[in-house]
């Protein structure tokens, strides 16, 4: 993987007070699918290098994950301003990743 999950930090509300565009990863760094689905992650990033990506380990009682309703790891929220626009569940495409990225509008 190339940039690990890592505990929550930050709050639900914090989330939603984001600006812009971001990207809200939960998954673990010992998942298999989250493994699968990173270099397809990794990818579709390169384009949008300034694109906030958080990667929130996630787990049984962690509240951030239980906020957004996560249930299978990896799952990508896509935010434009605090609100979710668009989800992925374990993504095995990177077109379907673009397509959640294009739902973002413009990424600065």
């Amino acid at each position: 993987m190339s940039k690990p999950y890592l505990p929550e930090t930050e709050s639900r509300a914090d989330i939603d007070a984001l600006r812009g565009a971001a990207i809200v990863d939960f998954g673990t760094n010992w998942c298999g699918h989250c493994q699968a689905a990173q270099p397809l992650v990794d990818r579709a990033f390169e384009a949008h290098p300034g694109l906030p990506h958080l990667k929130v380990e996630d787990g049984s009682g962690r509240p951030l994950g239980r906020s957004f309703g996560v249930k299978l790891w990896p799952t990508l929220v896509f935010l434009r301003d605090g609100q979710e626009v668009a989800r992925l569940v374990r993504p095995t495409d990177s077109a379907s990743i673009d397509a959640a990225l294009a739902k973002l509008g413009p990424v600065a």
